[in-house]
């Protein structure tokens, strides 16, 4: 194919592309009636509206103890839930990863069962296990556990297949066993990289306990949603400033630790 006229046919898949999304949008603004002009003059309102809204008042802090205690329940099942899925997810990927998978047969069903847990969001987590745990921290922990185990057995199998070939190779050659071909070379060579990812689960799964809170009336997102929907909007405001700043330490604590062991 000549230049020009392979740049001619990546021009029109462009301009193919672009017209789709801007009659996608525009057909969405006339389905849904929505007021282009009206919405963006809304925009300065809302945030002066915030502004004004979500700031702490005195009455505010006299709730910080329970704001805090609450935090304090949403962190550690973050914790909790990222570490015990971790472990079962070093398990999983053990089993799905192409070096030290004990059968071909093990490999597909591990690598399903991480994309089907790692691929249904932590919110529909959270409703389907409404109706077998209700309300109660237990919801919120498997939610939590269910995706962290998905995505660390997505990246530990990867991890495991880049990292530990050689070694694995090697002990092989002597003739070692597989329990000492995974605790000798497969463990100490993707320690890090699992710890790494754990602490940033930790991270991201703070994030969503506020949300899975919301829905499962616990820890710190039940709170917010008591205030906001009781209008005290100085103790939701509380709320975020709170959890902002434990997500920033946790973040900063993270970094540490991962500048120490990478």
């Amino acid at each position: 194919m000549q230049p020009e006229a392979f740049f001619l046919r990546r021009r029109v898949q462009s301009a193919i592309f672009f017209a789709a999304i801007l009659g996608l949008t525009y057909g969405s603004i006339l389905l849904t009636q929505f007021d282009v002009i009206q919405g963006l003059q809304a925009v300065p309102r809302a945030f002066a509206w915030g502004i004004v809204n979500f700031v702490p008042d005195e009455r505010a802090w006299t709730r910080l103890p329970r704001i805090l205690e609450k935090l304090q329940e949403t962190v550690l099942m973050a914790i909790a839930s990222s570490s015990v899925a971790s472990v079962f997810g070093l398990g999983l990927a053990l089993l799905g990863a192409n070096t030290t998978r004990p059968h071909p047969w093990f490999s597909l069903p591990a690598r399903m069962l991480a994309s089907i847990f790692r691929n249904i969001d932590v919110s529909v987590w959270a409703l389907i296990l409404l109706f077998s745990f209700g309300q109660s921290g237990f919801t919120g922990f498997f939610a939590l556990f269910f995706v962290t185990l998905g995505f660390i057995t997505r990246v530990m199998v990867e991890t495991i297949d880049e990292v530990s070939t050689d070694s694995v190779e090697a002990l092989r050659a002597t003739g070692a066993s597989y329990g000492a071909i995974i605790s000798q070379s497969v463990i100490p060579a993707c320690l890090p990289q699992l710890i790494s990812w754990v602490l940033y689960m930790i991270e991201t799964n703070i994030r969503s306990a506020t949300l899975v809170g919301i829905l499962t009336g616990t820890g710190i997102g039940f709170l917010f949603d008591l205030y906001f929907k009781n209008f005290n909007y100085g103790a939701a405001s509380l709320v975020v400033l709170a959890t902002v700043v434990a997500v920033l330490l946790i973040e900063a604590v993270s970094n540490a630790i991962r500048r120490t062991i990478l």
